[in-house]
């Protein structure tokens, strides 16, 4: 089977991730993956570093994230968008949460040679100043670019 996606340089940040060939809206295309460690054990170390505006951490739970800083595959390089083609979706295992996994699907047709993007849904528990928006700042170049990678608090 050929491959559909390759990572390459973005325009939108350092690496992105390209379709090869046409994906179809709600194809799977590549899981998310990383070694499942604890918010405290990411907390501890440079990967869960709130100031550097770059992650390669997708939380799973309360208790567990997965680190593509380690173990990673090429989903860690695909970049956010306002305005995303694919979506992650989490497949939950109820039993033993640290199994749970994570896919990017296609929100829509997408074509050979563009780029893979989704909305990284990130939340920060502190308040969003002028300074951490200019950190997570957002380069999509969608229409919709709200300027910022922060998803906006809930409440």
């Amino acid at each position: 089977m050929p491959r559909k996606i390759s990572a390459r340089k973005s325009s939108i940040h350092g690496n992105g991730v390209f379709a090869l060939q046409p994906i179809r809206k709600g194809e799977r295309i590549i899981e998310y993956k990383g070694q499942r460690r604890t918010h405290e054990e990411v907390d501890a170390d440079a990967s869960g570093d709130v100031e550097s505006g770059h992650t390669f951490l997708f939380t799973l739970d309360d208790d567990w994230v997965i680190d593509a800083n380690h173990g990673g595959n090429s989903a860690r390089w695909i970049n956010f968008s306002c305005d995303p083609n694919c979506e992650a979706v989490l497949e939950e295992n109820e039993d033993e949460p640290r199994k749970s996994k994570v896919f990017i699907e296609a929100k829509r047709a997408i074509r050979a040679g563009e780029e893979l993007t989704y909305d990284y849904g990130i939340i920060l528990d502190e308040p969003h100043t002028a300074r951490l928006k200019k950190i997570w700042a957002c380069h999509c170049g969608s229409k919709k670019c709200r300027g910022t990678m922060l998803s906006p608090k809930r409440g």
